[in-house]
């Protein structure tokens, strides 16, 4: 057993290596078809809110606005006492249907990621032209683990009036320890045991402390603030990197999550895709002591993906 940090953040987890379990032992089940009508499909354009905008002529993938929305541009009376403090969950709530037919996400093509990671640096761009708008999180779940309540793959986008907590312990933390720590971070990952797949441009590895089985981090290598930055190449080849470690997920039909951070205007971060699979659940000695338990090393788990 090991006990890790974060490279930046003060956060920890216990690394239980399972001798003698293999990465096949943890294929999940695949789940069954829905037999439901598929509200995102093609042809059920008019199940949805209006939608927003589209990409290809018939379209390849739409964008219109969540039906159940987690944030919304409404005001609420403030609240601003010693121990109590509420506002607005204030913002605007999209989703992207990936594709026109049933097909899951690592079942496309590369072209097809490269227009995916295309339409989530326009809406970001264009959701932020928005003043009151301080960040936009872009994220995906995949299968009931992975928290996806209908099973056409689809990708979500909440704009916020506020920056996630997440992010901004990022900020502080590069602001503390310079700009270009992941930078060093991804100098010495990409030159040792936990590298999962490299491109001139990009690389992908399991983090030292995962918190995750088999859970991976994709960063270009050249420092950039946000998606919009990069250029047509380092686009292309984060999308052939990301696909690459969806299709080792989907030999495990694993459940999982992909999120974007990116830095906030007038911060800095390197931005960088985490992908999170969902195959071990979190339980009473996680969530007392916030300290999460892996029982599967990212050394292992990075052989998985390399093999």
């Amino acid at each position: 057993m090991e006990l890790r940090k974060d490279y930046v953040l003060d956060r920890w987890v216990i690394i239980g290596k399972e001798r003698g379990k293999r990465p096949n032992e943890y294929r999940q089940p695949k789940p069954k078809e829905s037999r439901g009508i598929d509200v995102f499909a093609a042809g059920n354009e008019h199940l949805t809110p209006k939608e927003i905008g589209r990409l290809g002529s018939p379209w390849r993938m739409r964008w219109f606005p969540n039906k159940f929305p987690f944030v919304e541009k409404k005001k609420v009376k403030e609240l601003n006492k010693k121990f109590f403090r509420m506002d607005a969950a204030w913002g605007a709530h999209e989703v992207i249907a990936e594709t026109r037919t049933k097909k899951q996400l690592w079942d496309l093509p590369a072209a097809h990621f490269k227009d995916l990671l295309t339409v989530y640096r326009d809406r970001i761009m264009q959701i932020s032209k928005d003043r009151k708008i301080k960040y936009v999180q872009v994220f995906k779940n995949h299968g009931g683990e992975g928290g996806a309540s209908l099973t056409h793959s689809h990708t979500q986008v909440v704009s916020s009036a506020f920056i996630p907590p997440e992010v901004m312990d990022k900020v502080a933390a590069c602001r503390k320890l310079g700009k270009g720590c992941y930078g060093k971070v991804i100098e010495a990952e990409r030159k040792g045991p936990r590298r999962c797949f490299e491109t001139k441009n990009v690389v992908a590895f399991c983090p030292f402390a995962s918190r995750f089985n088999f859970e991976v981090w994709v960063f270009p290598k050249r420092y950039v603030r946000g998606i919009d930055e990069l250029t047509d190449a380092e686009l292309r080849e984060m999308a052939a990197v990301i696909r690459k470690v969806l299709l080792k997920l989907r030999s495990l039909n694993a459940p999982y999550n992909m999120f974007l951070h990116y830095a906030p205007k007038g911060k800095e971060l390197h931005m960088h895709f985490e992908i999170t699979p969902r195959l071990q659940k979190w339980a009473g000695y996680e969530f007392s002591t916030g300290i999460v338990i892996n029982n599967i090393s990212p050394e292992a788990s990075a052989k998985y993906y390399r093999s």
